[in-house]
């Protein structure tokens, strides 16, 4: 074997080597999470007048910053409609039921019979792509009483290569927060056209920002939650931008545009 042979078949084996390791490292980096899975019913209550919270959530068996995080925001959404709080007021699961618990109580007093208050805290994947991890939160509560039950959304972004949460902020270039305003402002006009919006309409409920991004393949969704751009009847209403309007706006990161 001559010497320059020799030192090409070894340059070739560091290289393949080296890829490999690239590869390895971005499967490792794979963010896999279990299955939260627990239901709490009221005790002592009136039959069929009982209260429940189920939680069909998500955690983080790699990283204990990940699942602290999701539980609680989910918490946050949910003690937002229950103690009027945009903080939690519980750090924990079970201490959210029992909260809820006492507010049931105070409620059944003024509903209806056969009415029963419920919270459903979820967490689900939603995307998985080009390193990023997108997990959809849902937080449904309802009080015996009310009219109807009141949803929240909120989608979580993270960056598997950062092993952390990332915000809009973060995901824009610098500078673009005011071109991002716009191109979400066309893409609520071309919901408005999908939905054959009359002018009382248009009106009623103008358009408003929303940082509630989740970045897919092909381009990012927008959601809403129930009133702010839209009746409850229409619910959680979504914006659909594609990544040709984002580029120059959004850092090719979070288009699936580069592996650097």
């Amino acid at each position: 074997m001559s010497c320059r042979y020799a030192i090409m078949l070894v340059g070739s084996l560091l290289a393949l080597g080296g890829c490999q390791a690239e590869e390895a490292s971005r499967t490792a980096s794979r963010i896999v999470p279990e299955a939260v899975e627990v239901k709490f019913v009221e005790s002592g209550c009136p039959p069929d007048r009982c209260a429940e919270v189920v939680v069909n959530a998500l955690r983080f068996p790699d990283s204990p910053a990940l699942s602290e995080r999701l539980r609680q925001t989910l918490l946050s959404m949910s003690t937002g409609f229950t103690d009027g709080s945009d903080e939690p007021s519980t750090d924990s699961w079970e201490a959210f039921a029992q909260a809820f618990f006492a507010q049931a109580k105070d409620a059944r007093q003024f509903g209806p019979l056969h009415s029963a208050s419920q919270a459903t805290l979820e967490a689900q994947i939603y995307a998985q792509h080009d390193d990023l991890l997108v997990v959809e939160l849902d937080s449904f509560v309802y009080h015996a009483g009310q009219a109807h039950g009141m949803p929240l959304t909120e989608f979580m972004v993270i960056d598997e290569r950062l092993g952390r949460v990332v915000t809009l902020e973060e995901m824009l270039i610098e500078g673009r927060e005011e071109a991002f305003r716009e191109v979400l402002a066309r893409a609520h006009r071309r919901w408005l056209e999908q939905i054959d919006a009359d002018e009382d309409f248009r009106a009623n409920w103008p358009f408003s920002e929303s940082r509630n991004v989740a970045p897919l393949e092909m381009g990012w969704t927008v959601r809403y939650d129930v009133y702010e751009i839209a009746p409850y009847a229409l619910g959680q209403p979504e914006l659909h931008i594609a990544n040709d309007e984002l580029m120059g706006i959004v850092k090719p990161r979070y288009l699936g545009l580069t592996t650097d």
